[in-house]
Protein backbone atom coordinates (compact mmCIF):
# COMPACT_ATOMS: atom_id res chain seq x y z
CA UNK A 1 0.00 0.00 0.00
CA UNK A 2 1.28 3.35 -1.07
CA UNK A 3 1.67 6.48 1.32
CA UNK A 4 0.39 9.37 1.17
CA UNK A 5 2.30 12.58 0.71
CA UNK A 6 1.69 13.24 4.64
CA UNK A 7 2.68 9.84 6.50
CA UNK A 8 6.33 10.05 4.21
CA UNK A 9 6.58 13.97 5.68
CA UNK A 10 5.75 12.18 8.97
CA UNK A 11 7.83 9.41 8.92
CA UNK A 12 10.84 11.49 7.66
CA UNK A 13 10.38 13.99 11.08
CA UNK A 14 9.99 10.90 13.15
CA UNK A 15 13.94 9.67 11.58
CA UNK A 16 15.01 12.95 11.46
CA UNK A 17 14.32 13.23 15.19
CA UNK A 18 15.14 9.71 15.88
CA UNK A 19 18.28 10.42 13.83
CA UNK A 20 18.84 14.33 16.16
CA UNK A 21 18.59 11.88 19.98
CA UNK A 22 20.81 9.17 18.54
CA UNK A 23 23.33 12.09 17.58
CA UNK A 24 23.49 13.73 20.95
CA UNK A 25 23.54 10.05 22.89
CA UNK A 26 26.77 9.68 21.03
CA UNK A 27 28.29 12.93 22.03
CA UNK A 28 26.71 12.68 25.02
CA UNK A 29 28.87 9.04 25.71
CA UNK A 30 31.64 10.11 24.55
CA UNK A 31 32.37 13.06 26.34
CA UNK A 32 30.90 11.68 29.23
CA UNK A 33 32.59 8.14 29.37
CA UNK A 34 34.29 7.21 26.47
CA UNK A 35 36.45 10.32 26.06
CA UNK A 36 37.53 10.33 29.50
CA UNK A 37 38.14 6.93 30.34
CA UNK A 38 40.09 7.05 27.10
CA UNK A 39 42.57 9.84 28.29
CA UNK A 40 41.47 11.79 25.27
CA UNK A 41 41.39 14.98 27.17
CA UNK A 42 44.35 17.56 27.40
CA UNK A 43 47.54 16.66 29.40
CA UNK A 44 47.70 19.92 31.71
CA UNK A 45 51.10 18.74 32.28
CA UNK A 46 51.80 20.01 29.02
CA UNK A 47 50.67 23.37 29.68
CA UNK A 48 53.17 25.03 31.73
CA UNK A 49 55.30 24.72 34.81
CA UNK A 50 52.93 25.78 37.23
CA UNK A 51 49.51 25.86 38.63
CA UNK A 52 47.91 28.64 40.58
CA UNK A 53 44.84 27.74 42.75
CA UNK A 54 42.85 29.80 44.86
CA UNK A 55 40.68 28.65 47.85
CA UNK A 56 43.97 26.20 48.00
CA UNK A 57 43.78 25.10 51.24
CA UNK A 58 40.67 22.52 51.96
CA UNK A 59 37.97 21.25 49.69
CA UNK A 60 38.51 21.36 46.03
CA UNK A 61 40.79 24.08 46.27
CA UNK A 62 43.68 21.27 48.27
CA UNK A 63 42.51 18.67 46.24
CA UNK A 64 43.14 20.11 42.77
CA UNK A 65 46.25 21.35 44.29
CA UNK A 66 47.38 17.81 45.32
CA UNK A 67 46.51 16.36 41.74
CA UNK A 68 47.94 18.80 39.80
CA UNK A 69 51.36 18.42 41.99
CA UNK A 70 51.13 14.55 41.62
CA UNK A 71 51.09 15.22 37.72
CA UNK A 72 54.35 17.29 38.37
CA UNK A 73 53.61 20.97 38.01
CA UNK A 74 54.86 23.21 40.99
CA UNK A 75 51.98 25.21 42.60
CA UNK A 76 50.84 28.55 43.85
CA UNK A 77 48.37 28.28 46.86
CA UNK A 78 46.17 31.16 47.81
CA UNK A 79 43.81 31.40 51.11
CA UNK A 80 42.96 33.37 53.69
CA UNK A 81 44.98 31.62 56.47
CA UNK A 82 48.90 31.98 56.27
CA UNK A 83 49.50 28.53 58.76
CA UNK A 84 46.87 26.47 56.72
CA UNK A 85 48.60 27.71 53.48
CA UNK A 86 52.10 26.80 55.00
CA UNK A 87 50.67 23.72 56.20
CA UNK A 88 49.46 22.65 53.22
CA UNK A 89 52.34 23.77 51.02
CA UNK A 90 54.66 21.87 53.54
CA UNK A 91 52.49 18.66 52.30
CA UNK A 92 52.53 18.74 48.74
CA UNK A 93 56.27 19.58 48.74
CA UNK A 94 56.62 16.45 51.07
CA UNK A 95 54.54 14.02 49.41
CA UNK A 96 55.28 15.21 45.47
CA UNK A 97 58.55 17.07 45.55
CA UNK A 98 57.40 20.02 43.83
CA UNK A 99 58.31 23.60 44.24
CA UNK A 100 55.73 25.29 45.92
CA UNK A 101 54.52 29.40 46.51
CA UNK A 102 52.29 30.82 49.05
CA UNK A 103 49.92 33.72 49.47
CA UNK A 104 47.66 34.89 52.36
CA UNK A 105 45.04 36.70 50.93
CA UNK A 106 41.51 37.67 51.43
CA UNK A 107 40.02 37.90 47.61
CA UNK A 108 37.17 39.89 48.99
CA UNK A 109 39.52 43.37 49.66
CA UNK A 110 39.50 43.73 46.16
CA UNK A 111 42.23 45.40 44.08
CA UNK A 112 45.01 45.85 46.37
CA UNK A 113 45.17 41.69 46.73
CA UNK A 114 44.43 40.87 42.69
CA UNK A 115 47.73 43.83 42.75
CA UNK A 116 49.93 41.23 44.78
CA UNK A 117 48.57 38.04 43.24
CA UNK A 118 49.79 39.59 39.80
CA UNK A 119 53.12 40.37 41.48
CA UNK A 120 53.33 36.95 42.60
CA UNK A 121 52.97 35.03 39.11
CA UNK A 122 55.09 37.86 37.11
CA UNK A 123 57.79 36.15 35.45
CA UNK A 124 56.15 32.34 36.31
CA UNK A 125 55.32 30.25 33.58
CA UNK A 126 51.22 29.72 34.60
CA UNK A 127 50.14 26.56 33.11
CA UNK A 128 46.96 25.80 34.98
CA UNK A 129 44.69 28.82 36.79
CA UNK A 130 42.03 26.71 39.20
CA UNK A 131 39.63 29.75 39.84
CA UNK A 132 38.21 28.07 43.12
CA UNK A 133 37.76 30.09 46.02
CA UNK A 134 34.17 30.78 46.50
CA UNK A 135 31.61 32.14 48.73
CA UNK A 136 27.83 30.58 49.50
CA UNK A 137 24.99 31.28 51.82
CA UNK A 138 25.15 29.56 55.69
CA UNK A 139 21.95 27.89 54.59
CA UNK A 140 19.15 28.31 52.21
CA UNK A 141 17.64 31.65 53.17
CA UNK A 142 15.01 34.75 51.81
CA UNK A 143 17.04 37.29 49.76
CA UNK A 144 15.85 40.11 52.09
CA UNK A 145 17.29 37.89 55.07
CA UNK A 146 20.89 38.04 53.90
CA UNK A 147 23.24 40.72 55.32
CA UNK A 148 24.43 43.42 53.72
CA UNK A 149 28.07 41.86 54.70
CA UNK A 150 27.34 38.42 52.90
CA UNK A 151 25.83 40.08 49.48
CA UNK A 152 29.04 41.93 49.15
CA UNK A 153 31.58 39.35 50.05
CA UNK A 154 29.67 36.79 47.47
CA UNK A 155 29.91 39.32 44.94
CA UNK A 156 33.03 39.88 45.71
CA UNK A 157 34.60 36.67 45.81
CA UNK A 158 32.65 34.61 43.29
CA UNK A 159 32.18 37.61 40.16
CA UNK A 160 35.11 40.16 40.55
CA UNK A 161 37.96 37.87 41.99
CA UNK A 162 37.62 35.51 39.51
CA UNK A 163 37.26 38.24 36.71
CA UNK A 164 40.19 39.56 38.09
CA UNK A 165 42.84 36.76 38.52
CA UNK A 166 41.45 35.41 35.18
CA UNK A 167 42.72 38.63 33.32
CA UNK A 168 45.77 38.56 35.10
CA UNK A 169 46.94 34.96 33.82
CA UNK A 170 44.81 34.75 30.94
CA UNK A 171 47.49 37.26 28.70
CA UNK A 172 51.02 35.05 29.76
CA UNK A 173 48.73 32.12 28.46
CA UNK A 174 47.88 33.44 25.27
CA UNK A 175 51.58 34.80 24.43
CA UNK A 176 52.74 31.33 25.04
CA UNK A 177 49.85 29.75 23.25
CA UNK A 178 49.02 27.59 26.07
CA UNK A 179 47.20 26.99 29.14
CA UNK A 180 44.50 25.63 31.09
CA UNK A 181 42.10 28.06 33.05
CA UNK A 182 39.37 26.23 35.32
CA UNK A 183 36.56 28.76 36.45
CA UNK A 184 34.57 26.72 39.51
CA UNK A 185 31.24 27.47 39.20
CA UNK A 186 27.63 25.34 40.36
CA UNK A 187 24.65 23.46 39.17
CA UNK A 188 22.93 26.41 40.68
CA UNK A 189 24.18 28.33 38.58
CA UNK A 190 22.10 25.55 35.72
CA UNK A 191 18.77 25.11 37.58
CA UNK A 192 16.36 27.18 39.28
CA UNK A 193 17.76 28.15 43.15
CA UNK A 194 15.39 29.97 45.33
CA UNK A 195 16.70 30.83 48.33
CA UNK A 196 20.13 30.52 46.88
CA UNK A 197 19.31 33.74 44.38
CA UNK A 198 23.09 35.68 45.19
CA UNK A 199 24.70 32.68 45.47
CA UNK A 200 23.33 30.96 42.17
CA UNK A 201 23.48 34.31 40.27
CA UNK A 202 27.00 34.76 40.66
CA UNK A 203 27.55 31.49 40.14
CA UNK A 204 25.81 31.56 36.60
CA UNK A 205 27.93 34.65 36.02
CA UNK A 206 31.09 32.44 36.18
CA UNK A 207 29.60 30.06 34.13
CA UNK A 208 28.94 32.77 30.90
CA UNK A 209 32.02 34.70 31.52
CA UNK A 210 33.93 30.76 31.02
CA UNK A 211 31.51 30.27 27.50
CA UNK A 212 32.29 33.61 26.18
CA UNK A 213 36.44 33.83 27.51
CA UNK A 214 37.20 29.89 26.01
CA UNK A 215 35.88 31.20 22.29
CA UNK A 216 38.05 34.31 22.91
CA UNK A 217 41.02 32.01 24.05
CA UNK A 218 40.77 28.83 21.71
CA UNK A 219 42.48 30.44 18.77
CA UNK A 220 45.37 30.88 20.88
CA UNK A 221 45.13 27.15 21.91
CA UNK A 222 44.19 28.31 25.65
CA UNK A 223 41.69 26.14 27.47
CA UNK A 224 38.74 27.90 29.27
CA UNK A 225 36.61 25.11 31.10
CA UNK A 226 33.45 25.86 33.91
CA UNK A 227 33.21 22.97 36.31
CA UNK A 228 29.52 22.74 37.53
CA UNK A 229 29.58 20.63 41.05
CA UNK A 230 26.69 19.18 42.51
CA UNK A 231 26.80 17.94 46.37
CA UNK A 232 31.03 17.19 47.14
CA UNK A 233 31.75 16.00 51.04
CA UNK A 234 33.19 19.50 51.87
CA UNK A 235 32.93 21.67 54.83
CA UNK A 236 31.11 24.41 52.43
CA UNK A 237 28.55 22.04 51.54
CA UNK A 238 28.35 20.81 55.07
CA UNK A 239 27.96 17.35 54.30
CA UNK A 240 30.32 15.24 56.11
CA UNK A 241 30.06 11.32 54.73
CA UNK A 242 31.06 11.26 51.01
CA UNK A 243 28.14 8.89 48.90
CA UNK A 244 28.08 7.83 45.30
CA UNK A 245 26.48 11.24 44.61
CA UNK A 246 28.10 13.11 46.99
CA UNK A 247 32.40 12.09 46.42
CA UNK A 248 34.83 13.28 48.13
CA UNK A 249 37.16 15.99 46.71
CA UNK A 250 39.64 13.88 45.40
CA UNK A 251 37.33 11.82 43.58
CA UNK A 252 35.40 14.70 42.38
CA UNK A 253 38.92 16.45 41.00
CA UNK A 254 40.30 13.01 39.50
CA UNK A 255 36.94 13.18 37.35
CA UNK A 256 37.06 16.65 36.40
CA UNK A 257 40.95 16.65 34.94
CA UNK A 258 40.16 13.84 33.00
CA UNK A 259 37.73 15.98 31.25
CA UNK A 260 39.85 19.46 30.49
CA UNK A 261 39.91 19.86 26.74
CA UNK A 262 36.63 17.12 26.08
CA UNK A 263 34.19 19.07 28.01
CA UNK A 264 33.92 23.15 27.81
CA UNK A 265 30.83 23.28 30.30
CA UNK A 266 30.99 20.02 32.68
CA UNK A 267 29.73 19.11 36.05
CA UNK A 268 33.23 17.12 35.66
CA UNK A 269 31.26 14.32 38.31
CA UNK A 270 29.30 12.22 36.01
CA UNK A 271 26.40 11.80 38.26
CA UNK A 272 26.04 15.18 39.11
CA UNK A 273 24.68 15.69 35.45
CA UNK A 274 21.90 13.50 36.54
CA UNK A 275 20.56 16.24 38.81
CA UNK A 276 20.76 19.16 35.92
CA UNK A 277 19.04 16.50 33.54
CA UNK A 278 16.13 15.93 35.88
CA UNK A 279 15.63 19.56 37.13
CA UNK A 280 15.67 20.32 33.06
CA UNK A 281 13.68 17.60 32.09
CA UNK A 282 10.88 18.11 35.04
CA UNK A 283 11.09 22.27 33.67
CA UNK A 284 10.06 21.05 29.65
CA UNK A 285 7.19 18.63 31.46
CA UNK A 286 5.71 21.29 34.10
CA UNK A 287 7.50 24.27 34.68
CA UNK A 288 5.89 25.16 38.31
CA UNK A 289 6.35 21.65 39.31
CA UNK A 290 10.21 21.87 39.11
CA UNK A 291 10.22 25.19 40.59
CA UNK A 292 8.11 23.83 43.28
CA UNK A 293 9.80 20.48 44.44
CA UNK A 294 13.35 22.52 44.41
CA UNK A 295 11.96 24.61 46.47
CA UNK A 296 10.93 22.84 48.84
CA UNK A 297 13.57 20.84 48.75
CA UNK A 298 15.47 24.20 49.77
CA UNK A 299 12.99 25.29 52.25
CA UNK A 300 13.45 21.62 54.30
CA UNK A 301 17.02 22.17 54.08
CA UNK A 302 16.77 25.32 55.55
CA UNK A 303 14.35 24.17 58.31
CA UNK A 304 16.69 21.59 59.24
CA UNK A 305 19.96 23.95 59.69
CA UNK A 306 17.92 26.67 61.76
CA UNK A 307 16.49 23.90 64.02
CA UNK A 308 20.42 22.79 64.67
CA UNK A 309 21.29 26.53 65.24
CA UNK A 310 18.19 26.64 67.47
CA UNK A 311 19.89 23.18 69.45
CA UNK A 312 23.23 24.18 69.46
CA UNK A 313 22.22 28.20 71.00
CA UNK A 314 19.80 26.33 73.47
CA UNK A 315 22.69 23.63 74.21
CA UNK A 316 24.97 26.45 74.59
CA UNK A 317 22.45 28.83 76.62
CA UNK A 318 22.14 25.72 79.42
CA UNK A 319 25.98 25.09 79.80
CA UNK A 320 26.60 28.39 80.37
CA UNK A 321 23.55 28.73 83.16
CA UNK A 322 24.92 25.21 84.78
CA UNK A 323 28.33 26.84 85.26
CA UNK A 324 26.74 30.02 87.22
CA UNK A 325 27.15 29.53 91.28
CA UNK A 326 23.97 27.84 92.58
CA UNK A 327 21.74 30.35 94.63
CA UNK A 328 22.80 28.85 98.15
CA UNK A 329 26.37 30.31 96.76
CA UNK A 330 25.11 33.52 95.60
CA UNK A 331 24.34 35.52 98.70
CA UNK A 332 28.08 34.37 99.86
CA UNK A 333 29.56 35.84 97.39
CA UNK A 334 27.98 39.19 97.94
CA UNK A 335 28.26 39.12 101.51
CA UNK A 336 32.25 38.67 100.48
CA UNK A 337 32.35 41.73 98.36
CA UNK A 338 30.58 44.03 100.77
CA UNK A 339 33.18 43.09 103.11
Amino acid sequence: MALTCWEKLALAALAAVGLRILLRLSVFTWKKIIAPSLGRGINVATQGKWAVITGATDGLGKAYAQALAAKGLDIVLISRTQAKLEDVAKEIRTSYGVETRVLEADLTEGQPVYTKIAKLIEGLEVGVLVNNAGMSYDHPELFTNITEETITNILQLNVAATTAIARAVLPGMMERRKGVIINISSTAAAIPSPYLSVYAASKAFVDKLSADLAVEAAPRNVTVQCVLPGPVATKMSKIKKASWMAPTPEKFVEACLKTVGIESRTTGYPPHCLIIGTINALRCVCEKGAIWLVSRTMLNVRGRALKKKKQEQDSSTHEHITDLPSRREIPCVVLNAGE
